[in-house]
């Protein structure tokens, strides 16, 4: 899978995760005894303010405010490593036993910094994920405080 991909899947799954545990349905009565018309277009042109207002559309497909941190995990740590270990085996040790350790030792120093890079960038996706969701979450309660304050002012109640 693309990186690119990869990204939009993860940062979906975390918008629609968010987008369902955290976003609050809000429920609109007619205190005013408004027809139900009168509530479709009071409902309409609030959510026009709203969205100007505050720059959020909920009905929009949620995008991100950065980009993804490059999601390609690294491979061939222990090749390199077991080459880089033998060249300095056979340079030091002058002879095919010196090289075999110094391979085996290398490509256990490249296996563990391989994996540790791999670790680190699964946790720069992890953390931007997070960001992001929490980021959504913010633009999307100021939309529905102001999409309520809208409502309010045309004389509905909003829960």
């Amino acid at each position: 899978m693309k990186l690119s991909h990869m990204a939009t899947a993860i940062l979906m799954g975390v918008f629609l995760g968010t987008a369902s545990a955290g976003a609050q349905e809000l429920y609109i009565y007619p205190a005013n005894g408004q027809s139900d018309e009168q509530m479709d277009k009071d409902k309409y042109e609030c959510y026009n303010w709203a969205k100007n207002d505050t720059g959020f559309d909920p009905m929009a497909v949620p995008v991100t405010s950065t980009p993804a941190p490059s999601g390609q995990k690294k491979s061939g740590g222990v090749v390199k490593g077991a080459l880089g270990g033998a060249a300095l085996g056979a340079i030091i040790g002058d002879s095919s036993k010196a090289a075999k350790r110094g391979a085996a030792a290398g490509g256990l120093i490249g296996g563990v910094r391989q994996s540790s890079s791999n670790q680190q960038t699964e946790q720069q996706q992890q953390q931007w994920a997070q960001q992001e969701s929490a980021n959504y979450a913010n633009n999307r309660n100021n939309y529905n405080r102001a999409y309520s304050a809208c409502l309010e002012g045309r004389g509905y109640t909003v829960k």
